[in-house]
């Protein structure tokens, strides 16, 4: 005997039906995806987290092991008694135990209270934000034409596999990209500033300017060139390369085939539905090409003389200037531990395969 309070599909006649209010509830896409995300992003931003730590603990004890003992180097232009060695030691804080400079350090850091330089008698975040706009001036230019050129090119050899504009292009890509950047460098100035006579070799200004911002920016620009050209011609090889594979990866893909048999055009196949497809895969590429515009450009700038951040590290090294190093150190290790964060959230929109896992 049926209960007449009870349906014949087995469910009691006063439970609302699934899907409305009431009812039992499921869990919405919007709800699991915002889930997703939030312990997605929480796992990669402890692991970045976990690298700066370890950046800061290796800068450190590494730097104190290269540089030695920083009163040497203070004192090196004259000599001094015992008791004011002393008296330095104490003034940086040296006679104190190593965990509490560990300690100092990772609260300066973290303050950027970065201390002060032993070579310039200044403070070190000052000289950062004197030499940075430079620094990103060249590596921010050679990275946008590497990024730009290599794609390019890459796109274009990878659609024409085997053929003699593809060899020609991977075969120069792979010599300027195997070539010492010093090496190189010297090449561009021994031809384009001593024989040709074209471009300044040194610096990022002339003293004879005048100083009104057109003619400062003009001469800014003409310095710019060589290590621009240099940096670039050592760099974009990579990006060339990772985007000639990604197009070999699509090129037998069956949406092309498709897309040829609507009767698009070869140009129109590889420009609207290859090319956005294999940029996919170059995504870290990219952000880890605007994390090292802080840092790519070290050699560049030692061998052209340029007054950013790459030159002072240099510098720091034959002084040798601790506290700079350390700073320097953790500024170049962060800015590629961001750009990968970032590359890292980016998948998460860009990647479907990412969000299902």
């Amino acid at each position: 005997m049926i209960d007449g309070s009870t349906t014949a599909g087995g469910s009691s006649a006063e439970d609302p039906p699934a899907g409305r209010p009431g009812g039992p509830r499921r869990g919405s896409r919007h709800g699991r995806v915002s889930s997703g995300f939030g312990w997605y992003l929480f796992k990669h931003a402890g692991g970045a987290a976990v690298s700066l730590l370890l950046v800061l603990f290796s800068s450190f004890f590494i730097f104190r092991l290269i540089a030695g003992d920083p009163i040497d180097q203070l004192t090196k232009e004259r000599p001094v008694s015992p008791e004011q060695r002393e008296a330095m030691r104490a003034e940086l804080g040296l006679d104190r135990p190593m965990w509490q400079q560990f300690w100092d350090y990772i609260a300066g850091t973290l303050t950027l209270d970065l201390g002060e330089s032993f070579q310039y008698r200044r403070p070190i975040f000052d000289l950062i934000v004197e030499r940075l706009p430079a620094t990103l001036l060249l590596s921010g230019t050679g990275m946008v034409l590497a990024v730009a050129l290599g794609f390019w090119i890459g796109t274009r050899s990878g659609w024409k596999q085997g053929s003699r504009f593809d060899k020609g292009q991977v075969a120069t890509g792979l010599l300027l990209y195997s070539a010492p950047t010093f090496w190189l460098g010297m090449i561009v100035i021994l031809v384009f500033a001593r024989f040709l006579g074209i471009f300044p070799v040194n610096g990022m200004r002339s003293p004879s300017t005048p100083p009104d911002f057109w003619s400062q920016a003009v001469d800014i620009g003409h310095h710019l060139v060589l290590p621009v050209l240099t940096y670039t011609a050592v760099v974009y090889a990579g990006y060339l390369m990772i985007m000639r594979s990604s197009i070999l990866d699509e090129i037998g893909s069956d949406y092309l085939t498709t897309a040829r048999a609507k009767g698009l055009r070869d140009d129109e196949v590889r420009r609207r539905h290859a090319v956005p497809n294999a940029l996919l895969p170059t995504v870290t590429l990219v952000f880890l090409a605007l994390g090292s515009v802080v840092n790519g450009s070290i050699v560049t700038e030692a061998v052209f003389s340029w007054p950013g951040l790459g030159s002072l590290f240099v510098q720091s090294i034959f002084y040798p200037d601790r506290p700079v190093l350390q700073a320097l150190f953790v500024l170049f290790s962060s800015s590629t531990i961001l750009a990968v964060l970032c590359a890292e959230i980016l998948y998460w929109f860009i990647d479907p395969r990412i969000r299902r896992s």
